[in-house]
């Protein structure tokens, strides 16, 4: 089922064991992990796009987005 494209906010923390793990803050037990940056990202954008069809197969809303994005110098 298709659904309107969004833009989603994600986070991209170097593992400790080496690559990446990535969290989708506004989308609840969204996240992933890749070996490469690219392939994390890729890999979360797959987890989103199945996310969001599963919500739209059962009706549920997507969440409102719950992160509020701001840069601090220190």
């Amino acid at each position: 089922m298709a659904h309107e494209p969004r833009q989603f906010d994600v986070v991209l923390e170097r593992a400790e064991e080496g690559g990446f793990v990535v969290s989708v803050p506004d989308l609840p037990g969204v996240w992933t992990q890749g070996d490469t940056r690219d392939e994390a990202l890729a890999n979360v954008r797959e987890a989103i796009v199945g996310y969001l069809e599963t919500l739209a197969a059962e009706g549920w809303p997507v969440p409102q987005p719950v992160i509020e994005r701001a840069t601090v110098t220190a």
